[in-house]
């Protein structure tokens, strides 16, 4: 679930941007007295995600008056055509937040819908489908959320989150182990170490140094099955790189626990939702 307070201070900011300082358009056309009703509905199929917490708050911060009806819940399968949510209230108050929550939730649609994809894709298998930091700025939070809601699951929030050792930390440092022994030297007991992998011989100085969890960067299906008989359970294993709809089933059979997918964020297209009168 979402923080209401957290989400609140995104939205104004959203909402400010857009309205600066004013809607001259629909400040000239209504006088503020007319009441309408309208309904956002779903031109595609598609999964349902921010339809109560983001969309319907959009026109709550700029009007407690209006009245909302027939809100999809988050996760639910929508079809072509169906109603995700029906509001009633001030004419200008509609229009002045009609964009904002529009451009959020086709986004955020657009990402639970591909991350069901690939969770369908790999349902025969343990390996879950997780999100990376490749996401939006400004809009981590919410995107962050709609993977879940595709049944994916989340990386690191932000670079405070864990330690993971990437290949240019390793190329600084000067090597796996040192990496490793310099951020052991610091980092809390409670903060698990995952080191990024692109060859056997770094997986074995990995498992020497007893790290937690193995990342598998663009290796090829049969590095990988040889990589997961290497590690044999002794560290949570992550495969990353040259993942997509094609590739992800054969990804999830080689046994790895974690797939990360850089497009759930950063390619998701947005669904097509729209705003009718009534």
């Amino acid at each position: 679930m979402l923080d209401i307070f957290l989400i609140d201070e995104l939205l104004r900011g959203f909402l400010r941007e857009d309205l600066e300082h004013g809607d001259i358009t629909t400040n000239a056309l209504f006088s503020g007295s007319e009441v309408a009703s309208a309904s956002f509905q779903a031109r595609e199929p598609l999964i349902a995600a921010g339809m109560e917490l983001v969309a319907a708050r959009v026109f709550r911060l700029l009007d407690e008056r209006l009245i909302f009806n027939q809100i999809v819940p988050d996760g639910a399968v929508v079809s072509s055509g169906q109603v995700l949510m029906t509001m009633s209230g001030p004419v200008r108050s509609i229009l002045r937040g009609e964009r904002v929550a529009l451009n959020l939730v086709q986004r955020l649609c657009g990402i639970a819908t591909l991350t069901r994809k690939y969770v369908e894709a790999v349902q025969d298998y343990k390996a879950a489908i997780v999100d990376t930091r490749k996401t939006t700025p400004g809009l981590r939070l919410l995107e962050k959320y709609a993977v879940r809601i595709g049944g994916g699951r989340n990386h690191r929030y932000s670079l405070s989150d864990g330690v993971l050792i990437k290949d240019n930390h390793i190329a600084a440092c000067g090597s796996i182990s040192k990496a490793v022994q310099q951020a052991r030297a610091v980092v809390p007991h409670t903060i698990a170490i995952e080191v990024e992998t692109d060859t056997l011989a770094q997986v074995e100085e990995c498992l020497h140094c007893g790290v937690q969890i193995i990342m598998l960067d663009n290796m090829d299906i049969p590095t990988l099955r040889q990589a997961v008989a290497l590690i044999a359970g002794k560290a949570l294993i992550e495969a990353s790189g040259g993942v997509n709809l094609n590739t992800v089933r054969a990804i999830a059979a080689t046994g790895v626990d974690l797939i990360s997918v850089g497009a759930l964020t950063h390619s998701a297209q947005a669904c097509d939702i729209g705003l009718d009168w009534e």
